[in-house]
């Protein structure tokens, strides 16, 4: 289907699943878990984020790929770029939090959190940014924080869906099997 005849449908869903008076069934739907995954077309990202502007001015977007500068950014070209070719094999090591130092994982949650305690619905945009930091989106929708917060966590995510149903992050990783209510 063309964003045309598809994204009314998808965002009337989302609308119904994300009013507050449904957002328990989001727990109950993702076995406790508190995220909305909306799934698109990664043709259409543009057009869907666009309209989710329009329709909820509200809420914070938290764009993946500002974060991901932001974490170059504060540890200084240089030294990231010595960091990524040393971990080329393990890039989890350059941008997943370990237990003695913060990385791009924990920078994204405390933006999720923030805008929590702004009382705003999080939106978590261009998860494509993403893609080979060995950060899923599911370390970020499991994350004990963001199961606790008040607020559920709307991650779009750009995904082929197959014939037989199953979703293919950026139409070329097949998805994990999600704690979270699915809009697609």
């Amino acid at each position: 289907m063309s964003f045309e005849t598809d994204h009314q449908e998808k965002f009337q869903n989302l609308g119904v699943a994300l009013a507050k008076e449904n957002r328990d069934n989001i727990r109950i739907e993702a076995n406790g878990g508190n995220s909305v995954l909306f799934v698109y077309p990664p043709k259409d990202e543009h057009k869907y984020i666009e309209k989710a502007r329009e329709l909820y001015p509200k809420a914070e977007f938290i764009d993946v790929r500002e974060a991901l500068v932001e974490f170059i950014d504060s540890i200084g070209w240089e030294d990231f770029e010595k960091y990524y070719k040393a971990y080329k094999t393990e890039p989890e090591n350059l941008f997943r939090d370990s237990d003695d130092e913060k990385k791009l994982e924990s920078l994204i949650i405390e933006k999720i959190k923030k805008a929590i305690s702004d009382d705003k619905l999080p939106f978590l945009i261009h998860t494509g940014a993403l893609y080979g930091t060995e950060i899923e989106n599911i370390h970020l929708m499991e994350n004990a924080k963001v199961m606790r917060f008040g607020n559920p966590l709307v991650v779009f995510y750009p995904a082929a869906i197959q014939p037989d149903g199953q979703l293919k992050y950026l139409g070329v990783k097949p998805a994990s099997k999600y704690r979270c209510k699915l809009v697609k």
